[in-house]
């Protein structure tokens, strides 16, 4: 039976949420907080999940409106001051991937801070990917290995990641669009691809208990018969 080891979500369908509410949609950002904290929660008590990769940031996304792009990083810092706690409590691994070199220098330390204080923890890892994409990682990856001298091959070559996490059996999105979004290229080889139309503020740990349940009949065959 299929083990859902590493599972990576890209968490869409905030701002549709909101404005469908008639809310700004800051407040779909906030209740996708919310939510975070609900899936990584659950996934830290599932006997099989180790790895739990969610898309909160991408390279694109700073397309977005100045105001909008503003509010996210005040989010994601009261959010990191708020769930450390939560992070020691159910002894959850922080990480991040990404270049977090175009943050401010508060919001650097403050994932510094985070992932130092909770580096020792397995029940499971939480990987964010801030100011994250698939492409930019692998050419990231590409230049640390020339400067290093090293020859890269398949075997080796996620050593030069900005995390060494593994592939990822399932890959959720929500709110309804069919694309990777230039999000995990390299390990998505082999995933189970889900989507679902549920907004991300209204995904529940039941709805995910669904997918690994259909993940689990799937045929996984990585090329063979």
């Amino acid at each position: 039976m299929n083990r859902p080891r590493h599972i990576a979500i890209i968490m869409d369908g905030n701002g549709r949420w909101a404005q469908e509410k008639g809310l700004n949609r800051t407040k779909g950002h906030e209740r996708g907080a919310q939510i975070v904290r609900d899936i990584t929660k659950y996934c830290a008590i599932h006997p099989e999940i180790e790895v739990l990769t969610l898309y909160a940031f991408s390279t694109e996304n700073w397309k977005r409106p100045k105001k909008e792009v503003d509010f996210l990083m005040r989010l994601l810092d009261r959010w990191l001051q708020k769930e450390l706690p939560t992070y020691q409590e159910n002894e959850i691994r922080f990480v991040v991937i990404g270049d977090i070199s175009k943050f401010s220098k508060n919001l650097q330390q403050r994932i510094i801070q985070v992932q130092d204080a909770t580096k020792n923890f397995t029940k499971l890892t939480q990987v964010l990917a801030l100011n994250y994409g698939g492409r930019d990682e692998i050419i990231r990856a590409c230049k640390r290995a020339a400067k290093e001298g090293c020859e890269i091959n398949e075997e080796n070559f996620e050593n030069y990641f900005d995390a060494k996490l593994g592939d990822v059996d399932m890959l959720i999105r929500t709110g309804g669009e069919k694309r990777i979004s230039n999000f995990l290229l390299w390990r998505i080889a082999y995933a189970e691809l889900f989507f679902t139309d549920t907004y991300w503020p209204d995904f529940t740990s039941k709805e995910l208990e669904k997918l690994i349940e259909e993940f689990k009949k799937r045929q996984r065959r990585f090329g063979g018969i």
